[in-house]
């Protein structure tokens, strides 16, 4: 009897993380009745994501993901992969590269059952393999193979005789450019 009230008090005041996937379904994948209030979902979705400070985007390619701490700062951008079973930590930035010139433009794939440690950077169009542990405060901006880990070491400067173009470009400005 203890368990079945505790799954009704869990169904009816869930914690925001729940929250989130319970609407993140419901728009995705509504039923008959859910069809109705899809927009109802989406701007409670957003509202939540505000309380959070977290942006995950509407797309199917960004599979449900465990989050020990919830979804407290999360950022994941438009164009990323994410496969099944990953762990993310909280203020992790998995983030797509615009910049034209960069080496690696575009965004992330990640494989599955990946582990995400705590305010891991996670950018450009790199591919993480399956099985792979990134630790607390990496910068990943390379390809990573399957079955290893990675860990922060001593950072690089370089310098360059002429001017950067630093200019910011929305993902459809880019998807122009590339075209």
């Amino acid at each position: 009897m203890k368990k079945l009230i505790n799954r009704i008090k869990r169904y009816l005041f869930p914690n925001r993380t729940q929250l989130f996937w319970r609407y993140r379904r419901r728009i995705l994948y509504p039923n008959r009745i859910q069809k109705l209030f899809k927009s109802w979902y989406r701007s409670r979705m957003r509202k939540l994501q505000d309380n959070l400070n977290s942006s995950i985007p509407m797309t199917t390619r960004v599979k449900p993901f465990e989050t020990p701490h919830g979804l407290c700062g999360i950022f994941i951008s438009y164009g990323a992969r994410i496969g099944k079973g990953c762990t993310i930590f909280h203020q992790v930035t998995i983030g797509s590269n615009t910049l034209l010139g960069s080496k690696n433009c575009g965004s992330p794939t990640i494989g599955e059952r990946v582990y995400i440690g705590a305010g891991a950077k996670i950018i450009g169009g790199i591919t993480i393999g399956n099985d792979v542990r990134i630790g607390a405060n990496c910068i990943v901006t390379e390809d990573v193979p399957a079955n290893s880990t990675v860990v922060m070491a001593k950072p690089r400067i370089i310098t360059y005789a002429e001017p950067r173009d630093n200019r910011f470009l929305t993902w459809d400005e880019y998807a122009a450019l590339t075209k």
